[in-house]
């Protein structure tokens, strides 16, 4: 590789250093390649390392590269392209469901999401968590938060019951029994988030990594009946919603 320096330019450094970089991975890397460490990398464009480093969190934002644990940063395939709107649109684990189920536990849920399900104040919910997997690698983690209320049918006690209803059948049948109501609507919002330790260490990645967040919210009896909040690995997702219509929700 030859030696590039960079000019005084009008946009931030490292922007302009960031540009640099994608056309030398264009150029001169192959998908999966791993880059030089960070100081050659400085030394070959004249920038500080906090320079260089923030132009390659912005490529990894991007999808251009991913940093892989116990191996380094490389350059990242293309995206792939993820429909997480449901056709039809259905109760998770429904027909066309590309989500596998992991696990599942009794929890007080996170304060936004309580705040969603207007649960009380250290009320607990039923948790399945779920995975979605792409040509066998890990791509998103969820975890579906049900309040007892919406399943009657789900002994509040359940993973106490072990070994009679071990955790994936907890899961199942909170599953099943989600889907003996009328779905009313969903929405969704999206943002983009930093890998949780959990989350990054089941997505294979490391803490702080890019992701995006899906919170879902499915309607039944005019409530929300359950929230699901799914993290995608932002440098190889790209998230699509399909054609299908959203059922408006009055309230």
């Amino acid at each position: 590789m030859g030696t590039t320096q960079l000019e005084t330019v009008p946009e931030p450094k490292y922007w302009h250093l960031k540009t640099v970089l994608s056309e030398a991975l264009d150029s001169e890397f192959a998908v999966g390649e791993i880059l030089p460490n960070e100081r050659e990398l400085a030394a070959r464009f004249g920038v500080a390392r906090a320079t260089l480093r923030q132009a390659l969190e912005q490529l990894e934002l991007e999808g251009r590269l991913q940093r892989r644990r116990g191996v380094g940063t490389t350059v990242a395939p293309p995206r792939v392209g993820l429909d997480i709107v449901p056709a039809p649109q259905s109760w998770p684990g429904g027909p066309g469901d590309a989500w596998q189920t992991e696990g599942y536990e009794r929890l007080a849920p996170p304060a936004a999401v309580a705040g969603l399900l207007a649960a009380a104040d250290g009320a607990t919910v039923h948790a399945v968590r779920r995975t979605r997997y792409t040509q066998g690698q890990p791509v998103a983690t969820e975890v579906l938060y049900v309040p007892a209320g919406s399943v009657p049918g789900v002994p509040a006690d359940a993973p106490q019951e072990a070994p009679a209803l071990p955790d994936g059948a907890a899961a199942a049948r909170v599953l099943r029994e989600l889907h003996r109501l009328d779905l009313e609507g969903q929405d969704r919002a999206v943002e983009l988030g930093s890998a949780r330790a959990e989350d990054a260490r089941l997505l294979d990645r490391l803490p702080g990594a890019p992701v995006l967040v899906v919170t879902t919210r499915y309607f039944s009896g005019g409530r929300t009946a359950a929230v699901a909040v799914s993290t995608y690995r932002a440098d190889t997702c790209r998230l699509t919603f399909g054609a299908h219509d959203v059922l408006p929700v009055a309230g």
